[in-house]
């Protein structure tokens, strides 16, 4: 049947459409065919329609076309069984295809008239073909040292004891640190930290949050926050990802999740290779174990974009300041510390820079003067006083901030420069104020996060064609937001630098320049 069906399957004159075509695409190819002529995915359609709905086949068809499909009960009962597919009657698998197959035809009419043209455009150019990349990744892998891991998961055991000696010998006694409620009780009720109990309900929280408040006078709550970073590194990482491996070619297959996030971000699961910390030194450790498949004759490439949300801010707002900053080659957190605590460039110090820098991103994010003064350990009317200085500095940020807030509130959504919406109305239109704030910011900042998730899938999409136009066998393995990473050969690697460049910082019609910050060694860490 296979081979009667290829012609059709692998023909690109033949349109297809589906649902979850990433799935579609390397079911295809375990069974040894290439699927082509893809034009409709009703997963990714929906998607782009309105991100934060349910994308199921079976929800869609009840909400979008008043279709109810059939439970494929022989397939429910062989599943509870765990014995496949081949359990259920034919009539069965018959039946709930032909009602797949349907659906999927009524819900491509559907989704044909409701898209709007960037929505279509945002599918068609942007979604669909990177389904195909996504596949492409899962399939290949990335490769892990296990004996780097072993060992650096002993090493991270003894810290994890070290750290549990002295905790008990500051409490004095032993208990479960696992446990939030005997952890409040050792820290609230016998230890009587903090100025009041801290309660979450009816309970002592010790919430990371409230750690860190107290981290700041009492060393023990510090020690537990270490405490809870090692051993979830531990769990997460170090011990789990050698069991993830796949037995017959060595390697780990994450999931990218193209239809999770309200802004256009990809997720990744089974594992999660996005919530590796950055720029920390166990972040590192942990990434130092991403090595390639022959490191004889490849290595790991990574590629990420510099400051791009600062960088869109600056387009998108048309501040004069900012983009003569970033066409300038001017440091922008050196700058905004110079405005900020009103002293020349040449006498920014580190931590003014650092403070400066928490304005600039905070303020992206639609950061109140009480939250900045919380990050920085300052006063609210020192805070405050910052903001104020940066909207001097930067009036084109202001004036954007406020037309977007007012667009929102009467459009009832926001758009990347690419279209993709992010829709607000129920939350501006709330009673709850925190839910009306909540939208506020993600009205202002959703310009530049779901236009940077535009612009790495693009690049993405470029990349994958440029390697195999060129006939490379350097491959795209793992993308983290802002960040792609290649296992490259080593003898195109020059090569590939150069077309990585090229996809992402070339061809986007930018007010500022985008930049990259490229790096080749032996690991991801390198």
């Amino acid at each position: 049947m296979l081979e009667a069906l290829k012609p059709i399957i692998e023909s690109s004159e033949i349109k297809k459409i589906t649902y979850d075509a990433k799935v579609e695409y390397n079911v295809f190819r375990a069974l040894k065919l290439t699927l082509n002529g893809l034009v409709f995915d009703v997963m990714l359609a929906s998607y782009v329609n309105e991100p934060a709905r349910n994308h199921d086949l079976d929800v869609q068809a009840i909400e979008r076309i008043n279709h109810i499909m059939c439970e494929f009960a022989p397939f429910e009962a062989s599943r509870k069984k765990r014995i496949g597919i081949l359990a259920a009657t034919c009539e069965g698998v018959y039946g709930y295809g032909v009602d797949v197959a349907a659906t999927i035809i009524d819900l491509t009419q559907f989704w044909c008239k409701e898209l709007d043209k960037k929505e279509l455009k945002l599918l068609r150019t942007i979604e669909l073909p990177l389904s195909l990349v996504l596949a492409d990744m899962e399939y290949i892998g990335v490769s892990i040292d296990v004996d780097y891991l072993n060992k650096l998961s002993q090493s991270m055991e003894g810290v994890v004891r070290r750290l549990e000696r002295k905790i008990y010998q500051l409490a004095g006694e032993g208990f479960n640190l696992n446990s939030p409620r005997q952890v409040g009780e050792i820290l609230f009720e016998k230890l009587q930290l903090g100025t009041k109990k801290k309660k979450k309900g009816k309970k002592l929280s010790t919430s990371a949050e409230v750690l860190e408040e107290l981290a700041q006078e009492y060393e023990i709550a510090d020690l537990i926050l270490q405490y809870r970073k090692f051993t979830k590194l531990r769990s997460t990482y170090t011990e789990a990802l050698p069991g993830l491996i796949n037995p017959i070619d060595g390697r780990i297959h994450t999931s990218y999740n193209q239809t999770i996030t309200a802004t256009g971000r990809l997720s990744s699961s089974n594992p999660n290779l996005q919530n590796i910390p950055i720029r920390t030194e166990e972040g590192n450790k942990i990434r130092n174990a991403f090595v390639p498949r022959d490191k004889r004759n490849y290595v790991i490439l990574s590629a990420d974009y510099s400051q791009i949300e600062l960088r869109l801010l600056a387009h998108i707002s048309g501040d004069k300041q900012l983009i003569n900053a970033f066409k300038s080659g001017i440091d922008v957190h050196t700058l905004t510390a110079s405005k900020v605590f009103d002293v020349p460039v040449e006498e920014v110090t580190k931590e003014m820079r650092y403070k400066a820098k928490a304005v600039n991103f905070g303020i992206i994010y639609g950061q109140s003067r009480y939250g900045l003064a919380k990050a920085l350990g300052i006063t609210w009317e020192e805070a405050e006083d910052f903001i104020k200085k940066y909207f001097k500095t930067y009036p084109g940020v202001k004036k954007y901030m406020t037309e977007i807030v007012t667009f929102a509130e009467k459009k009832g959504y926001v758009e990347s420069i690419y279209g993709r919406k992010r829709h607000l109305e129920t939350e501006m239109n709330s009673s709850n104020t925190q839910v009306r704030e909540f939208a506020k910011r993600a009205a202002i900042n959703h310009p530049m996060q779901g236009t940077a998730a535009d612009l790495i899938k693009i690049a993405m999409i470029d990349l994958n064609n440029k390697l195999l136009e060129n006939h490379l066998e350097s491959k795209m393995i793992v993308q983290v937001h802002d960040e792609l990473v290649l296992e490259v050969k080593k003898s195109e690697l020059e090569q590939v630098k150069s077309l990585v460049l090229e996809a992402m910082e070339l061809g986007q019609p930018f007010k500022v320049p985008l930049l990259v910050d490229i790096s080749a060694g032996a690991s991801w860490k390198e």
